[in-house]
């Protein structure tokens, strides 16, 4: 009877706990002794991800080595994870070559907890890089890489010439960028050119860097080995970066004391050099390494993944002439073919925008965004977070669910214009992203999207007169891998001719971030989300 009993009592404990998930972690593959799932992982690591959420559901686990990560897919638990639980998981797990090549994983504002320090830095990009008056103060220098990039369109135009779109689009968004960091600090073309160059290298070579699987992030015991020479790659580009800003920052310094009067277009270095000379503001200390830190954070975090968005738009549009001449049809009736376009412009530019919400939704910067770390033991969807653990939110799977988004695998820009249906009820498909942004732009009533496009369209649409046949004639897109990416994630790599792509290149030139606030929603993806 005794037995019995106890018996008994076991059985209804066991259901209790099946009925209380909250002292459970999320389900998930068993994985291997020691090392987890780590030989089954795919290099597409969010369409991996995305099958093992169609078995086990829109929350699972998953062991990677040591460690243990937590993957979400479903815009409600993202929700939960990015605004109702938002300063837990607020913190990184800094992966190894990321903290060598960001000085320490604690001078910027991608890698750096929640604190006085993370608020100033956050401020320093918001409210003077990113905010309507700190874009507004450096259009003139966005004017002049924008200008320069049609010129030399046009150039290749006149040569019938090849262009390599993926490499013009990168140096376009390089140069706009960097000219809003440092302005005219780099005096002449030759000057600025060079350096562009140069970042694009190590650009390229701390991207993939950071993509390669590192033994030190999966079994942090052995970090100290560096068994695979990563961080000291990262130690030696780290450098290289640190001798370009050095001299970038020299020579703004002996400019002004030379001078004695700030440069005539005012820039973001100029704001952070005179932040440091204060030491801060007074809650947090300001250095001259945060102000590379900083400048290595826009540098890496806008280049590629805005060239990238840029050039996904371009080769979605090449797949359908259909829709390319839409938005064509758009920049002729609302600017014309022989005028630019200007900001005031852009609430009249609805399918342009809506090109890009769907680029964005289907080829997101950041499929998996940068992963959190729960400070404490969390709770989602009464499962068991522990603290330490790293927290990927599966962007690309949410952006293709069908339970969200009809026929999810097609490139509809129609979905975002009103009346389009599922594209109006989720902003770029989570609710999150849209709030995330909004506060730390502390514009609660705007929306982060708005604007996406600003500048020249219709400057480049000129260019279109010097072309022969029509956009996507001539140059072609690869076949689709299962995942729906293009082999490579690019378009073709063989060069095509300018002539039978102008019309195209003129329409994405405008997409690129002479664009504003492309960049500015570019960069709050990256960092912030």
């Amino acid at each position: 009877m005794d037995s019995t009993a106890a018996l008994a009592l076991l059985y209804l404990a066991a259901l209790r706990r099946r009925g209380n998930n909250s002292n459970t972690l999320p389900p998930g593959p068993r994985g291997l002794p020691l090392v987890g799932s780590l030989p089954s992982l795919d290099p597409q690591l969010h369409a991996y991800f995305a099958r093992l959420a169609a078995r086990y559901g829109p929350i699972f686990s998953i062991r990677l080595g040591s460690k243990l990560g937590v993957v979400v897919t479903s815009p409600a638990l993202a929700r939960e994870v990015l605004r109702d639980q938002d300063l837990l998981f607020s913190g990184r797990d800094v992966p190894d070559a990321a903290r060598s090549i960001s000085y320490g994983g604690g001078q910027n504002i991608v890698w750096n907890p929640v604190g006085p320090t993370w608020r100033l830095l956050r401020r320093v990009c918001v409210r003077e890089m990113l905010s309507p008056a700190g874009l507004d103060a450096v259009r003139a220098l966005r004017d002049r890489e924008f200008r320069a990039t049609l010129r030399h369109l046009h150039a290749q135009a006149a040569a019938a010439a090849p262009v390599d779109v993926g490499a013009q689009m990168f140096l376009a968004t390089m140069n706009v960028i960097t000219a809003t960091l440092w302005g005219g600090t780099i005096g002449s073309d030759a000057e600025r050119a060079k350096v562009g160059k140069e970042f694009r290298h190590l650009v390229a070579e701390i991207t993939d860097m950071l993509g390669a699987p590192n033994v030190s992030d999966f079994f942090p015991a052995l970090a100290r080995f560096d068994l695979q020479g990563i961080r000291r790659k990262s130690d030696v580009l780290k450098e290289r970066f640190n001798q370009m800003f050095a001299r970038i920052i020299d020579q703004r310094v002996r400019a002004d004391q030379a001078d004695g009067e700030p440069p005539a277009a005012p820039d973001f270095l100029e704001y952070m050099l005179k932040l440091e000379k204060e030491g801060g503001d007074g809650k947090a200390a300001f250095t001259m390494t945060n102000v590379k830190a900083l400048l290595m954070d826009m540098v890496v975090g806008g280049t590629e993944t805005t060239s990238n968005t840029v050039e996904w738009a371009m080769a979605e549009l090449m797949r359908a002439p259909r829709l390319l001449a839409k938005v064509r049809e758009e920049l002729d009736g609302v600017v014309g073919r022989d005028a630019v376009v200007e900001e005031a412009h852009l609430p009249q530019l609805p399918y342009l925008h809506a090109v890009l919400k769907e680029t964005l939704r289907l080829h997101p910067a950041l499929p998996l965004m940068v992963p959190h770390c729960p400070d404490a033991d969390a709770t989602v969807a009464d499962y068991r977070v522990p603290a330490g653990s790293r927290v990927f939110v599966n962007v690309w799977a949410i952006m293709r669910d069908p339970a969200v988004w009809e026929d999810p695998a097609e490139f509809v820009p129609e979905r975002f214009l009103p009346g389009g249906g599922d594209g109006r009820k989720l902003d770029f498909g989570l609710p999150a992203v849209r709030v995330r942004t909004q506060d730390l732009r502390g514009d609660r009533h705007g929306r982060p999207h708005d604007g996406l496009l600003a500048g020249h369209a219709a400057a480049g649409v000129r260019l279109g007169a010097a072309g022969g046949s029509a956009a996507g004639h001539g140059g072609k897109v690869r076949d689709r891998d299962e995942e729906g990416h293009a082999a490579g994630g690019r378009a073709d790599p063989e060069a095509v001719q300018a002539g039978a792509l102008l019309r195209l290149v003129s329409v994405c030139v405008s997409m690129c971030p002479s664009t504003p606030r492309m960049l500015q929603v570019d960069l709050m993806f990256y960092f912030y989300i």
